[in-house]
């Protein structure tokens, strides 16, 4: 694209460059976007024109759109609410780092590593400069003190209790991003990560944290501990707005949820729960030894391949499941290299001479 990036735009690109390559747009069973405006508008986004492309060639039939993860999760995040504390973190380590004198002046408080910058954008980021910040809490106070820019939040019990808080909840969020990272996902490991797994473990903090126990947040237990009246039960309506988040903004998986069942467990989920149409090679797969070895020794991704033609049904479901992407990974990865090939040492690389 080299002009402007309008839906219509988009919408053109996408299908001229598809139906190069003889794409069959009848069988299309989803999209995955970055939330754009003009990605997901309701009436004249480029989903609802690739929606109505899709639907005219399989007559009417399921088009599922999804809103990257990776973007929902950043979304989420928000929920906590805690500029307080990011404000005085960004602007200290701003400070520090925006002169370089300062910053090798740190050297003398005995930091041998320094603080990263704070990119408002990425949520790894943000975690990186939350967890630095924290770990060097009293070193960063007495240079500060030094410098004439006093860091009166250092001196707050409560701020830090906010500030380990924040470390710590961060730093699963930024775990459970980078479990989601990767190639080779299937839609269905997403879910169960990030929609099963971190929900039950948020509805657990929420539990712990209202009879005010941190058990899973090692920094506020530590804040608390060297605080004379420590608050624990105040976070526990930071985990429960963060729990709603991810329930209303993951909605779109639980619909379905029966069809990832019958996918990610064909051999335990009960034929009665799957759609009549399914049922009968459901009770034929669950009855064939051979396959069920074979289902326990091969992954997911290979499993499906092994079926005879007597099972059109789960052929069909297995190729929608493994056709569907949960993420924009793929397309990140392309950006990265291409911003790493354009650089400023290549300002004359443009889209004619790639």
């Amino acid at each position: 694209m080299t002009d402007t990036t309008a839906a219509e735009d988009i919408f053109r690109s996408v299908v001229g460059a598809l139906d190069r390559v003889g794409a069959d747009w009848s069988r299309a069973v989803r999209v995955a976007t970055d939330g754009a405006p003009s990605m997901i508008g309701k009436k004249a986004g480029a989903v609802t024109k690739f929606r109505e492309k899709v639907q005219a060639a399989n007559g009417g039939g399921d088009f599922w759109t999804f809103h990257c993860i990776f973007h929902q999760e950043a979304l989420c995040c928000k929920a906590l609410k805690m500029d307080h504390v990011m404000e005085v973190v960004v602007r200290t380590v701003h400070f520090i780092r925006a002169r370089g004198l300062n910053h090798r002046l740190l050297s003398d408080c005995n930091i041998t590593h320094g603080l990263p910058y704070h990119t408002e954008v990425r949520w790894l980021s943000r975690g990186a400069v939350l967890k630095r910040f924290f770990d060097l809490r009293g070193e960063i106070g007495q240079f500060m003190e030094k410098k004439g820019k006093p860091v009166k939040e250092l001196q707050c019990p409560l701020w830090l209790q906010d500030l380990a808080f924040m470390v710590d909840i961060t730093e699963h969020l930024n775990n459970l991003n980078k479990t989601l990272q990767g190639r080779k996902k299937i839609v269905t490991q997403y879910y169960d990560s990030i929609i099963r797994a971190f929900k039950l473990k948020l509805a657990l903090w929420e539990t712990q944290m209202a009879s005010g126990d941190p058990a899973h947040f090692p920094g506020l237990r530590d804040a608390c501990a060297a605080s004379v009246n420590p608050d624990v039960k105040q976070y526990k309506d930071k985990i429960s707005g963060l729990l709603r988040e991810f329930e209303k903004r993951f909605q779109v998986f639980s619909e379905l949820e029966t069809e990832f069942a019958v996918f990610r467990s064909p051999f335990t989920v009960r034929a009665s729960d799957v759609p009549v149409d399914m049922q009968l090679e459901i009770i034929d797969l669950q009855c064939d030894v051979e396959l069920k070895d074979k289902f326990a020794s091969v992954g997911l991704d290979t499993f499906y391949k092994y079926l005879q033609p007597g099972y059109p049904k789960l052929t069909a479901l297995a190729a929608k499941m493994l056709s569907m992407f949960g993420t924009t990974y793929l397309c990140e990865q392309v950006f990265s290299v291409m911003n790493i090939n354009k650089t400023k040492l290549r300002s004359k690389l443009t889209h004619m001479s790639t």
